[in-house]
């Protein structure tokens, strides 16, 4: 597009003159100082220069024109200390390639001259490097409509409505927790508002202290740098709005009635530091300012500086990419080899509402790949004034790349305030670290068009370039380590059901047990008793987390669950998880017996969260693509959905093993779903799926409907066989909404391969993605007998506190064995602390013979007792049953301690039973 400028009808009456910005080659040199006369030739000093050292034919020039005069463009901060800001910045980025700032010239051209047509003159003279006329400038917005105050600065809200401001807020809590983080309300940080007017007055702008550093006061524009100031620092002060860092300290330069915006960007550079920030609010044509070479490189300066340049994208509705400058490059299109890049933050605008968790371009806003970040272009709450500088006034309708600009630049002044507050960091970011802070995809909200991302606060705060907040997480596999991943959701290590209590938590599942990595720790629930849900817990963050809640949930084996299928088991809190990545373990939730439906497999859901580090709550779900970006983005939520079973059928029930599972449908609206059967399984195994009968189309032409009443309690279903090792998928399976139907898997396991270990899996899908899925791991009975008799020794050692069966003598010498049952004997230990007073513990046989142990038995820390089968008289080392057969089978058995309470406090097996 072309960047001829247009000049608008009300620019003469609002005093505006056309001017003529000439550039130099570098390296002729000029006067660099204002002619105050002109003599009567016209001529002025810098004319006269040229016209001596035959630069250029200027005599003949204002011959045409003889009321034009060239003054220097860069008039506000003197000539010697823009030089030292150019070596400064040349000493601090490398990469900062200056311009002679004393070759940029301008020509005030009066009204009655054509400007295009003398800048076409001059630009064909050899000293020139570019001349254009300098475009009328602008504030970047198209209406700021003073309405009623009703509040809602929804743009502060978290993530993907806002930017989340209100998570970074050093607050407190109802209960006195400290909340938010030091800097996070933009203490210690400065911003300046570059544009053309103000109420610096209103109510919640006074105790800003802004102060005016240069140019004047536009009245017209008074509306607009009131609503630009207060979005970013409105006062924390019961009056009208906050401002998005309520604490930083601002001030404002106007570029209104001076000698340009070029020569005010170079004017404000002085009284910025490094890390500090600038915001542009202006554009020249409804286009960034930057695509003018003065004003770019007065950015440039600044960035190379160290300050963060904030810069309105402008409001033409203009793809940037094919935007040229005066000499017809495309010096905005990031793939062009015209492109220049000049350090600032450049910020388009967005609809203020939410779709598919984006946000769409305002219709107005620029984009292309130059554009850094966007903000809400609607619906901004902030305060506004009039022309006679109301100081009550507010809008609830600030627009357009105005009302972004200033978000993103509040969005700078928290994380600088966090980074600089942090012991960790100590410093501001400089910017261009910044920018891709803030315009970091993963740490932001997209959009489906080229308009950059608006920065999550929240998420830039647990990242990485922060990492101020605390980030508790569970993890959904094995190789979880807290991002949002492709891989399984559903197969969590850290959702542990136990059928008994375990004494020590942490010792048994936490940091240092052995059993980090171990993802077979829980067990099937157990019907008629209390169950007991451990969870796991993390912290990935900068800071520790405190009193972190956990919650678990329950619902059918599914290979889609969703909220409305939770049903709440219990929750815990975790006082502390500390930082460093380590395993927490928590209290146990008690699953009591009343509550659970009966023995059997259930997918487990925990979710955790922290004031710091909340959990998002489900129930705001609305829709069915706000839950796929919970389950797949969130780390605060898990499933355990994993389920060891024998791979033999019950011996009183003739055919494969059976695996019901339910596969639901969305809770918002029918959707279509994909299943997928990932089977791992030997050579020689058959899987069959069995569905209801209206999927039959879906599944396979080839699917086998069964009449076997019996078999199937009368229910209408059909049977498609998938593959024993590999993938089969089954696309576009119709399921209506909050509806579930109900599977099987069949499976049958060779005899030869019953000894192994094999998984099969069944993956939800919707639109390619997984929603959901179920795993089981097909064990042998003896290794499922393996699991029992190690879960039953753990119980028995945690209750016993160091009571242990060392020996088992089953095999006593002679013939008969019951002539010597002395020599058939069982040998307990102490392996404890503390005494162990055993009165009463009954040593328990497979044969249902019992031993109880008399008042007085103590057993001594590393102390032993023999207990023989035969009759003998008692003494400290060994005790008699009285027993007048063996009770020990000499091919195997398994000898249980029960305390006096009948509970198991040591177990121990041999021979066979082992």
């Amino acid at each position: 597009m072309s960047t001829r400028t247009t000049v608008r009808d009300d620019d003469r009456a609002f005093g505006y003159q056309p001017r003529i910005v000439v550039k130099f080659r570098d390296g002729i040199d000029l006067p660099y100082e204002v002619s105050e006369d002109r003599d009567e030739q016209g001529r002025d000093a810098v004319g006269e220069h040229l016209q001596k050292r035959k630069l250029a034919p200027w005599s003949r020039l204002v011959e045409t024109y003889p009321e034009i005069a060239l003054e220097p463009l860069f008039t506000a901060v003197d000539p010697d200390e823009i030089d030292e800001l150019v070596a400064r910045a040349t000493r601090r980025d490398e990469t900062y390639d200056p311009p002679d700032f004393r070759s940029y010239y301008v020509i005030e051209v009066p009204w009655a001259y054509d400007a295009e047509k003398l800048v076409a003159t001059i630009d064909e003279w050899e000293a020139v490097e570019t001349a254009y006329v300098e475009p009328t400038a602008s504030d970047p917005s198209i209406d700021a409509t003073d309405d009623p105050r009703w509040g809602g600065q929804g743009y502060l809200d978290p993530a993907p409505s806002g930017i989340d401001a209100e998570f970074v807020w050093p607050r407190t809590a109802p209960d006195g927790t400290p909340l938010g983080f030091p800097g996070g309300d933009g203490a210690g940080q400065y911003v300046i508002d570059l544009e053309q007017g103000w109420t610096l007055g209103h109510e919640d702008l006074a105790s800003v202290g802004a102060t005016l550093l240069g140019g004047t006061i536009r009245d017209a524009s008074r509306a607009h740098g009131t609503s630009v100031l207060g979005e970013m620092v409105s006062a924390d002060n019961a009056v009208g709005c906050v401002g998005i860092a309520p604490a930083a300290d601002a001030d404002v330069i106007s570029y209104w009635m001076t000698s340009g915006v070029a020569d005010t960007i170079v004017a404000a550079i002085p009284h910025l530091s490094f890390g500090e920030v600038l915001l542009l609010e202006v554009q020249y044509n409804y286009l960034p300012v930057e695509l003018w070479d003065a004003e770019f490189e007065a950015i440039r300066l600044a960035t190379a500086l160290g300050i963060t340049v904030v810069e309105a994208a402008g409001n033409g509705g203009t793809n940037l990419n094919t935007a040229t400058s005066t000499s017809g490059a495309r010096v905005l299109d990031r793939t062009h080899g015209d492109f220049r890049d000049s350090g600032a933050i450049v910020v388009g605008a967005a609809v203020s509402t939410v779709v598919n968790l984006q946000h769409s371009r305002d219709v107005d806003s620029n984009f292309g790949n130059r554009v850094d970040c966007y903000a809400w272009g609607d619906s901004v709450v902030t305060p506004t004034s009039n022309s006679s500088g109301a100081t009550d006034q507010y809008t609830t309708n600030f627009q357009n790349t105005s009302a972004a600009a200033p978000t993103i630049a509040g969005a700078a002044l928290l994380v600088q305030g966090m980074a600089a507050a942090d012991p960790a960091v100590g410093y501001r970011f400089g910017p261009h670290q910044l920018r891709e802070i803030l315009s970091d995809p993963t740490t932001g909200t997209g959009s489906p068009d080229p308009i950059g991302v608006m920065p999550d606060l929240r998420a830039i705060v647990e990242g990485d370039a922060l990492n101020l907040a605390p980030d508790v997480y569970v993890r959904d596999n094995l190789t979880d380590d807290g991002d949002p991943h492709t891989g399984s959701i559903s197969g969590s290590p850290d959702v542990i059901l136990r059928p008994f209590p375990v004494a020590d938590p942490a010792a048994a599942f936490g940091e240092g047990s052995g059993t980090e990595m171990n993802s077979l720790l829980g067990y099937e629930a157990e019907g008629g008793q209390d169950n007991y849900v451990y969870t796991r817990v993390r912290n990935r963050g900068g800071t520790d987390a405190t009193n972190v809640e956990v919650q678990v949930f329950w619902s059918e084996v599914a290979t889609l669950v969703t909220p409305d299928t939770w049903t709440l088991v219990g929750s815990t809190t975790l006082p502390a998880v500390p930082t460093g990545d380590q395993l927490t373990v928590s209290d146990a939730i008690v699953w009591s017996a009343a509550d659970i439906p009966g023995e059997g497999h259930y997918c487990l859901v925990a979710v955790i969260g922290t004031d710091a580090d909340p959990a998002p709550d489900p129930a705001t779900f609305t829709d069915f693509d706000q839950y796929r970006q919970y389950i797949r983005a969130n780390n605060n939520v898990t499933w355990r959905n994993f389920n060891v079973v024998e791979n033999v059928a019950d011996p009183d029930a003739a055919g494969p093993v059976a695996l019901p599972f339910l596969v639901p449908g969305a809770f918002d609206r029918a959707r279509p779903m994909g299943l997928e059967i990932r089977s791992r399984l030997p050579a020689g195994a058959h899987v069959l799926v069995e569905a209801p009968a209206y999927l039959a189309r879906r599944l396979d032409e080839r699917a086998i409907r069964v009449d076997d009443e019996n078999e199937n309690d009368h229910r209408d279903v059909v049977r498609v066989a998938v593959p024993a090792a590999g993938v089969r998928r089954f696309d576009d399976l119709p399921l209506p909404a909050r509806e579930a139907a109900r599977f099987r898997l069949l499976v049958e396991v060779p005899e030869e391969h019953r000894q192994k270990e094999f998984e099969i899996a069944v993956r939800q899908l919707y639109e390619d993605d997984e929603v959901g899925r179920v795993t089981w791991r097909l064990v042998s009975p003896e290794r499922m007998a393996e699991r029992r008799k190690a879960l039953e020794r753990e119980v028995a050692r945690d209750a016993g506190r160091g009571l242990v069966i060392r020996e088992i003598h089953a095999d006593a010498a002679g013939v008969p064995e019951s002539a010597n049952l002395d020599d058939e004997y069982v040998v307990l230990g102490n392996e404890g602390d503390e005494a162990l007073d055993i009165s009463g513990y009954v040593l328990d046989f497979d044969d249902g013979q019992r031993y109880e142990f008399p008042d007085g038995t103590v057993l001594d820390p590393g102390a032993t007792l023999t207990v023989r089968s035969g009759v003998g008289d008692d003494s400290d080392d060994d005790r008699y049953a009285g027993f007048r057969a063996p009770v020990l089978n000499n091919e195997g058995d398994t000898v249980r301690v029960r305390n006096a309470a009948g509970d198991v406090v040591a177990i121990e097996s041999y021979g066979l039973a082992a």
